[in-house]
This record gives C-alpha cells, sequence and structure tokens, in this order.
C-alpha cells in the first residue's frame, strides 16, 4: 500500500501543471521628485520580460518600516513605462523602457515634505505574490525645474541678440526695414487733411489698455501727433474707455512738447463719448458725416463695428489707414481702407515711424528670432521624420533640445 501510495502522488507531481515563478521588481528605487514643488515621491524599477496585463503591481507606503504599510495605488505590470519625450536626456530619473511612477499627496495617503516615507511593491498573479525590498525617500521642493535648462539658454540667447540689435541700431541709425505701404502714407495723409484744411480722425479701437494692440495704436498715435502738431493740423480722437482717454492726452500733450508746439496742444482733441459699442460707433459716423475729416486712422482692436466706421469714412472720401490684430475684421479694412496694416505690422509701426534705435534694434532681434524658430521647425520636422522612417530615436537628443517639458 505504501509503494502504491508514493507512485500515486510521484504522477500527480508529474502531472501537475508547473507554476512560473514571479520575479521580484529589480532595481527598485524610491526618490524625491526631480523638478517639482514637492509632496511627491518616484518610484523607479527595471522593466521585465515577464510584465503582462494579468499580473498587477501595489505601491505600499508607510512612515515607518515598523508601523503598517498602506496600499496606494495599483496598476497592471505591463504599464507605466518611460516612453521617448517624457523626460529630456540631461534630466531623466528612469531610463527609457524602465518602469515610472509618480505619487503625489492625497486624502488616502498625504505626503508632506522634509519627511522621510518608506515605500515597497507588491507582484501579484492569481494566488501567486511577491515583495520588493523596501525603498525610503524623502519629499522635497526644487528651487530649479532643470528639466527647463535648455528654455533658460534660449531665453539668454534670445536676450542677447535682442540687446545687440539695439546696438548696431544705435551704431547704424539707417537700418533697413521692411517697406509698409500704410505707414509710409501717414504724411501723405496729414499733408492731405493740412491743405484742404480738415481735421483728422484718429481712433484706438475697442480694446483697453490691458491689449498690446491698443498699446500700439497711442504709440503710434503720439507719432502722427508729431506730425500733427508740425502741420498746426486738427486732430481728434474719440474714445469709449476713459483709462485710455486718459492714457492718449499725456501721450498727445507730450508729442507736441517735442515738436516744439506746446502751444498749439487742445485739451479736447481727445474726448469721451460712451462706453457702449453701438453708440461710439453712431456717434463716429456722425463726426465723419459732419466735419468730414480728410484722413481717418483706425488702429486697435475692433468688432463689428469696425465696417460701421470704414464705410461711412469712405462714403466722406477721407483717406483710409488701419492697423489691427483682429483677423477676423481685417477683410472689412482691406475691402474700405485705403492701407492696411496686418498683424504685427501694427506693432512694428512705432519702430517704423520713430527710427528710435532701441524699438528698431528690438524688432530687428525679433526677425532673427522668428528666422531661427522657423530654421528649427523645418530642421526639427526633418530629424522626427528620418527617425520614425529608420526606426530609430538617435535624433532625439537634439530634439529634446526644442521641446517645453513641465
Amino acid at each position: 500500500m505504501i509503494l502504491i501510495s508514493l507512485l500515486l502522488i510521484i504522477l500527480l507531481l508529474l502531472g501537475a501543471p508547473a507554476l512560473a515563478v514571479i520575479p521580484a521588481p529589480e532595481g527598485f528605487l524610491a526618490l524625491d521628485t526631480p523638478n517639482d514643488a514637492g509632496k511627491s515621491l518616484s518610484l523607479v524599477w527595471k522593466a521585465s520580460p515577464a510584465d503582462r496585463a494579468g499580473r498587477s503591481v501595489q505601491v505600499w507606503m508607510a512612515t515607518s518600516p515598523t508601523t503598517p504599510f498602506k496600499k496606494v495605488a495599483e496598476f497592471p505590470s505591463n504599464t507605466r513605462y518611460v516612453k521617448p519625450g517624457d523626460f529630456p536626456w540631461w534630466a531623466q530619473p528612469a531610463a527609457k523602457g524602465d518602469h515610472y511612477v509618480k505619487l503625489g499627496s492625497s486624502q488616502t495617503f498625504p505626503i508632506e515634505d522634509g519627511i522621510p516615507y518608506f515605500v515597497k511593491l507588491l507582484v501579484r498573479e492569481g494566488d501567486q505574490e511577491v515583495w520588493s525590498e523596501v525603498a525610503e525617500a524623502t519629499p522635497a521642493p526644487n528651487l530649479f525645474n532643470t528639466a527647463q535648462i535648455n528654455n533658460l539658454v534660449f531665453v539668454v540667447a534670445f536676450t542677447g541678440v535682442l540687446l545687440a540689435s539695439i546696438a548696431a541700431a544705435r551704431r547704424n541709425p539707417h537700418v533697413h526695414l521692411r517697406r509698409i505701404a500704410g505707414l509710409d502714407a501717414v504724411e501723405e495723409a496729414i499733408g492731405r487733411s493740412t491743405e484742404m484744411g480738415r481735421p483728422i480722425l484718429y481712433l484706438t479701437g475697442s480694446g483697453g489698455m490691458d491689449e498690446v494692440s491698443t498699446i500700439a495704436a497711442t504709440v503710434i498715435l503720439g507719432e502722427v501727433a508729431k506730425k500733427v502738431a508740425h502741420y498746426d493740423t486738427s486732430l481728434k480722437v474719440p474714445h469709449r474707455d476713459p483709462i485710455v482717454m486718459a492714457v492718449c492726452q499725456e501721450i498727445v500733450k507730450e508729442a507736441y512738447v517735442a515738436a516744439g508746439r506746446p502751444d498749439a496742444y487742445k485739451e479736447d482733441a481727445n474726448f469721451f463719448i460712451t462706453s457702449d459699442q453701438f453708440s461710439y460707433t453712431a456717434a463716429v459716423d456722425g463726426i465723419m458725416l459732419r466735419e468730414k475729416p480728410a484722413a481717418n486712422f483706425f488702429m486697435g482692436s475692433y468688432f463689428a463695428e469696425s465696417l460701421l466706421l470704414t464705410e461711412t469714412g469712405a462714403g466722406t472720401g477721407a483717406i483710409q489707414i488701419a492697423g489691427t490684430d483682429s483677423d477676423h475684421q481685417l477683410p472689412f479694412f482691406v475691402t474700405t481702407c485705403d492701407y492696411t496694416l496686418i498683424g504685427e505690422e501694427l506693432y512694428a509701426a512705432s519702430a517704423y515711424l520713430s527710427r528710435e534705435p532701441v524699438l528698431v534694434g528690438t524688432l530687428r532681434g525679433q526677425d532673427f528670432g522668428k528666422a531661427f524658430i522657423m530654421g528649427v521647425l523645418v530642421i526639427g520636422t526633418l530629424l522626427a521624420t528620418i527617425g520614425v522612417g529608420l526606426h530609430s530615436d538617435t535624433f532625439d537628443y537634439a530634439l529634446d533640445l526644442f521641446k517645453d517639458f513641465k
């Protein structure tokens, strides 16, 4: 009987399927999350060929090795890999293809800076499970985000280009700028108003002083006011924003002083109408029909009132110059105005009219920056395409230099 029992046991053992042994996580580390504001930890361990969807990984944490551990996360073992583009090559907490998990503070398990935490992993599949070694890490906020060092380098380089462009503009005041027909016509429009004895109407748009287009419009107003003061022409600037009106009053006053004609300045050149969109439009249209300005300037941001204003001005026979970054209104300006400044031409107008070295140099420096960005886009697209075609990540080192990592 004993012999038969032994034979049965051996047969059962031989016939039973062999259970695969779950490997323990290799190279498991817990570390303070780099380049963050604190209150988080990062876990890193090597990928395994045995990782699959049916096998799960649990993360257990505790405040000391002797206190009970608490489960804080669970996910399949074939997830949470470091993929290309997740981190720059100069600030990688883990190699590409390794497991990486970031644990943030939560109600389940709050994480505080400066307190050491103990972490371990439990790999489970069916009834089998295996624990990793316990790793310790202390979270802390970081002063610098090293993943964005490339952005710092580009900002410093661009600042250097701007300063060099400004210095070059000061040495050579006659720096070439692309001709902008609308700005070349400013003096013609003012001269026409002077000859006809009619006023100049200047609008700064519908935006407030918090908008870049309005700021550009007020700067152009200063240059127009200098020429108006020189020709002793009447200038009218109606407003729908009291703050913009106050700013323009000072700008026009300083322009008259700079032109050597402070006595010719009139306080009522800038006046407030109303903040309501179409009430303002109706009032300005009335000014155009009654006083028939010889030149109308429409600078700044505009909305539905743009066509109502410019069509009325065109009907009075005035020369009209518009400039806006409101691309949805550009078709109306192009149709009804003699000259239109499109987009960034509005921002370049102050440098174009004044020829101030600082403004001209800044404009030139920005052009160099745009040319650099366009070159990077073309070269980066080619490198990325070649890398995909060759199934190679060799070019990722170069592409990482031009990415914005968080």
